[in-house]
């Protein structure tokens, strides 16, 4: 993983279930180098589920540190989980908490937070969560190496 994420709101024509052609913008995140990189990436990915022409509407650098992938057939929703990480400064011997945003894949918000403890299980740091919110996000790309 390249770990550079960036959320991009893309517009374009989709046939609804009705038959009828609606546009509506839609937001996606993608691992890239670059803003040139995402742009090329989310057009690739996302082509292929839309009637002509895309247009993206806005690029932006998402600050998130990892993801936890949930492959269940209903895990369609995505959630962003801040958790705090707790250390104590030496000095000073005061906690201090660091802020990071995780996005967990799963069903509903019980299955997020299910899911973020299973892939924190392990982990040395003591941390805490903040909050836990479903985002609007339809899809995540991560890089992938081609062989």
């Amino acid at each position: 993983m390249l770990g550079n994420w960036f959320e991009c709101k893309v517009t374009g024509e989709k046939v609804t279930e009705n038959g009828m052609t609606k546009s509506k913008p839609e937001s996606y995140l993608v691992d890239a180098m670059s803003f040139t990189d995402a742009e090329a990436r989310i057009t690739k990915e996302v082509s292929p589920f839309f009637n002509g022409m895309i247009e993206i509407k806005n690029i932006t650098p998402a600050k998130i540190s990892e993801l936890f992938i949930n492959e269940a057939d209903d895990a369609d929703k995505w959630y962003k989980v801040k958790c705090n990480f707790i250390t104590l400064d030496e000095k000073t011997q005061t906690e201090k908490r660091t802020a990071n945003y995780m996005l967990v894949q799963a069903a509903n918000f019980r299955g997020a937070l299910d899911r973020f403890v299973e892939g924190m299980k392990g982990t040395m740091a003591d941390y805490e969560i903040a909050s836990i919110q479903e985002t609007p996000l339809l899809d995540v790309f991560p890089f992938e190496v081609k062989e």
